[in-house]
């Protein structure tokens, strides 16, 4: 998609509050904003994913929660378990964090297993799966590592970055995943974010969906920088 308007942003954008002094009031507000401007989900810890469908239900907005986060370092049943009960909940979208040690020490099989169990556990409870690479720590044949991993354990989308590493989402990582798993697994750019520029670079690039805290701001409706016409 080439200079996508505001509202075809908005239809893409996972609307973040992953903060760990995240509290009631927040969830209410980023599930309102995005109610109002139709983002594709609301994305919260996953102590706030049965508000979070009770507040989205009937609007289309799905609910998102993370697993593993945001380190990666949980184990695999750990992972699992979180994921199941997430699912359980409501979660129609689970963010899990890859393993970062066992990515950059080259171990595919490991990696490709653990994806493969968490995949499982979202699937059976309805739920899709994005695996977060964590770019900002991860080596170049790393990051193709874990896209391959992903793919062949089943998942359903690669993701950038949990924003709490350092780094972010870049152009060149986006091009990277494209050229690995494009138009078969969806491409999440999260992690810096911030404006309509940030995010039209990113779909240019082959992201399928923009996580983001600076929503408002990407598709014009903030106090930031304005979204393209057309919203």
């Amino acid at each position: 998609m080439n200079s996508p308007t505001a509202a075809q942003l908005a239809g893409m954008i996972d609307h973040t509050a992953l903060k760990p002094d995240t509290d009631e009031a927040t969830v209410r507000r980023v599930c309102s904003e995005a109610a109002e401007h139709a983002f594709a989900a609301v994305c919260i810890n996953p102590r706030w994913v049965p508000l979070t469908v009770q507040l989205l239900a009937g609007t289309g907005v799905k609910t998102c929660t993370v697993v593993g986060f945001p380190l990666g370092a949980s184990t695999t049943a750990a992972k699992v378990v979180e994921a199941r009960e997430a699912a359980a909940a409501g979660a129609e979208e689970i963010d899990m964090v890859v393993d970062i040690a066992d990515a950059n020490a080259g171990d595919a099989e490991a990696v490709r297993a653990q994806i493969a169990a968490v995949a499982e556990a979202a699937h059976a409870g309805g739920a899709l799966l994005k695996v977060i690479l964590e770019t900002a720590l991860l080596s170049q044949e790393a990051k193709a590592l874990v896209c391959r991993a992903a793919e062949a354990a089943g998942a359903d989308f690669v993701k950038t970055s949990t924003g709490f590493a350092g780094g972010g989402a870049t152009v060149e990582d986006i091009e990277l995943m494209q050229s690995l798993v494009g138009g078969r697994l969806g491409i999440k750019a999260s992690g810096g974010v911030r404006t309509y520029q940030d995010a039209a670079a990113m779909v240019a690039a082959g992201a399928t969906r923009i996580g983001a805290s600076a929503s408002l701001d990407i598709v014009g409706a903030g106090n930031g920088t304005s979204g393209a016409a057309g919203y």
